[in-house]
């Protein structure tokens, strides 16, 4: 079992910054690839970025390349998402989640989600 917590979320104008925190519970943290996905009102939740367990292996969707970067510290059971260059269109819950499978932008590959954490982005 993993425990996900998110953290870093608020309130923020357009062009500004946010740097979410995704801390897990257990020692097997470097096992698992982990992902950030979002989700705003009335849409289905969506891939946002994934880091390999090494963190050799990252992906992002198109909508945040180049604005978001996910990294991840292993000794510190944390995984991150630094987000920058805002827009209102990133409003949503961001959720972290792990999977025990190699990195992917798939969903349904991951096993653990976070409760989330709110982003809002005013224009």
């Amino acid at each position: 079992q993993v425990q996900l917590v998110e953290s870093g979320g608020g309130l923020v104008q357009a062009g500004g910054s946010l740097r979410l925190s995704c801390e897990a519970s257990g020692r097997t943290f470097n096992q698992y690839a982990m992902g950030w996905f979002r989700q705003a009102p009335g849409k289905e939740r969506e891939f946002v970025a994934a880091i390999s367990r090494s963190g050799g292996v990252i992906y992002y969707a198109d909508s945040v390349k180049g604005r978001f970067t996910i990294s991840r510290d292993n000794a510190k059971n944390t995984v991150f998402l630094q987000m920058n260059s805002l827009k209102p269109e990133d409003t949503a819950v961001y959720y972290c989640a792990a999977t025990s499978n190699s990195i992917s932008t798939t969903r349904g590959k991951y096993d653990y989600w976070g409760q989330g954490t709110q982003v809002t982005v005013s224009s």
